[in-house]
């Protein structure tokens, strides 16, 4: 292989960075990267076993991080745990290497080959290994250095991408478009059609929802969160106000000077720091309000350590010479008035057990000493009490199996052509977008709508559409020209075709896997 290459190597300048070789290699690549489970290498184990050859965990974790590199540069560098979830990224890497090991084997028994000039032919067409549009041998034994990946195993690599490519492909040439299938996507593209339909919401049957007590106990019972009151608080607490402080407090020039050299970004001027003669009153009085909340601060944490044991507020009130003030339960999602935006004392509120002392807490306001008057635990309040809030709450969740129900039964009648009184859509043609007249975007019933046969055709389900349910039977077909037809049936062929052989080799590869003798380490895939 590497002598039928080096027939064809070109001297170059190394400018392609590692990322680009790794995100070029698409398909199998990563089947080599962690040979070392099926050489002589220690093996980490295995993430699963596919009718009792290994998928080793190092092979599975070079497939994950190549695809998630590839996701990266999808959305962009960023790329969630959230997100990776959703894409379900750990499951499509363990699913490909699952799938490639089956269809390797199934291509085997199909007889397919490749030769080590085909492999050649595809290892010179990879960008990567190019330079200005051509192959370069020393380009591509630099690059694979780079990645620490032998030329052997590349190569390995690459006959099995081939490999797996042509019996993917072998799959593909079997299938056909059939006439019928043709003339099925020409009447979906040019026939009109026009529904007729009975729909039900929620709010149209609610009335008709009758609860006895029992089923709104059972409601309760199964809806217990919905219904749970918050924990609550009521609060005693005194506030110290520091300006109140520094009504008789002084200040000494070293003290001034000390706290305009710590500060001494506050004073910018437009030509620089300004001297502190010129914002000595500023100064002053920014370094009082300092020096008299500090005071007030330890103020309030002496007179509250004198306390805390009995727990008696009104002692310490009198000793700060405080008025008491008081608040009803609470919660923290509907605080007291007297507390809105008092973020801190709050969540200290809720930190206290009843009857304790809590504090001391700084804010805008002053300086707080809490007691916690009295405390309620989140509770289920009984159907008594909330009996009006329950019944409405489980008149609506039966109203949307009523909904539900009721459309059933009406599809059940329009399929056996029964009179019912029902609206219809108009005539309009297929969208694959769903949108349907008077119904808005439903594109499962537009499917079905279009597959129906001759009016007067009913769908045996109804469909949900927003927060309805419509059961619908065509009224209408107008039928394309049929002479159109053969006009136009080969390039519907052509364009059926591509997706009829992706569903194809779906439709074969999970077959493979029905028959397979599949074991995951769940574990691992997990994690």
């Amino acid at each position: 292989m590497l002598d039928l290459m080096r027939r064809k190597k070109q001297s170059i300048i190394i400018k392609v960075v590692f990322v680009v070789i790794v995100l070029s290699f698409v398909g199998t690549m990563f089947l080599v990267w962690g040979k070392g489970s099926e050489g002589g290498g220690r093996s980490l184990g295995y993430a699963a076993k596919v009718n009792g050859s290994r998928i080793s965990v190092e092979e599975y974790q070079s497939s994950y991080q190549r695809i998630r590199t590839i996701y990266q540069q999808i959305y962009g560098q960023y790329l969630s745990s959230e997100m990776e979830k959703v894409l379900g990224l750990k499951k499509v890497a363990l699913d490909t290497l699952i799938d490639n090991r089956l269809i390797m084997k199934e291509a085997k028994s199909m007889g397919i080959k490749v030769s080590d000039d085909e492999v050649a032919r595809s290892i010179e067409e990879i960008p990567s290994f190019q330079k200005d549009g051509r192959f370069d041998f020393n380009l591509y034994q630099q690059l694979l250095r780079s990645a620490r990946i032998t030329a052997k195993d590349f190569e390995e690599g690459q006959k099995e991408e081939l490999i797996i490519k042509k019996a993917r492909q072998a799959v593909k040439d079997k299938v056909t478009v059939s006439d019928d299938e043709a003339l099925a996507q020409y009447k979906k593209d040019n026939d009109k059609i026009d529904l007729e339909y009975v729909a039900y919401a929620p709010a149209d049957v609610i009335g008709e929802v009758k609860l006895t007590e029992a089923e709104l106990n059972d409601y309760l019972q199964k809806n217990q969160e919905a219904f749970r009151t918050p924990e609550k608080v009521a609060l005693s607490y005194v506030v110290l106000d520091p300006g109140a402080q520094a009504a008789g407090l002084t200040l000494t020039e070293d003290e001034i000077q000390a706290f305009y050299q710590k500060n001494i970004d506050r004073w910018q001027g437009k030509d620089g720091i300004l001297p502190l003669k010129e914002v000595r009153d500023r100064v002053k009085a920014e370094a009082l309000k300092q020096k008299a909340a500090k005071q007030a601060y330890e103020l309030a944490a002496d007179t509250l350590f004198k306390n805390i044991k009995s727990g008696d507020l009104g002692q310490a009130a009198g000793q700060l010479k405080l008025k008491i003030q008081e608040t009803p339960l609470f919660s923290t999602t509907a605080p007291a008035p007297a507390l809105a935006g008092e973020a801190a004392v709050i969540k200290k509120a809720f930190e206290l057990k009843q009857g304790e002392l809590g504090g001391p807490v700084e804010t805008a306001k002053g300086i707080y000493i809490l007691k916690a008057k009295e405390r309620k635990a989140a509770v289920v309040p009984p159907l008594a009490e909330i009996k009006a809030a329950v019944e409405q709450r489980a008149k609506e969740a039966k109203a949307i199996e009523l909904a539900r129900t009721k459309a059933e039964e009406a599809a059940k009648q329009l399929v056996a052509k029964a009179a019912l009184k029902t609206r219809t859509t108009g005539s309009f043609g297929y969208s694959a977008k769903g949108d349907v007249p008077a119904i808005g975007a439903a594109p499962d019933l537009m499917e079905a709508a279009f597959k129906l046969p001759a009016p007067p055709a009913a769908a045996t389900t109804p469909f949900k559409v927003g927060n309805r349910w419509y059961a619908v039977r065509l009224k209408n077909r107008t039928e394309a020209p049929r002479a159109e037809f053969d006009k136009a049936k080969e390039p519907i062929r052509q364009k059926l075709l591509p997706r009829k052989q992706d569903e194809t080799v779906d439709t074969w590869t999970k077959g493979l896997k029905a028959k397979a003798k599949i074991e995951i380490n769940q574990a691992l895939v997990a994690e």
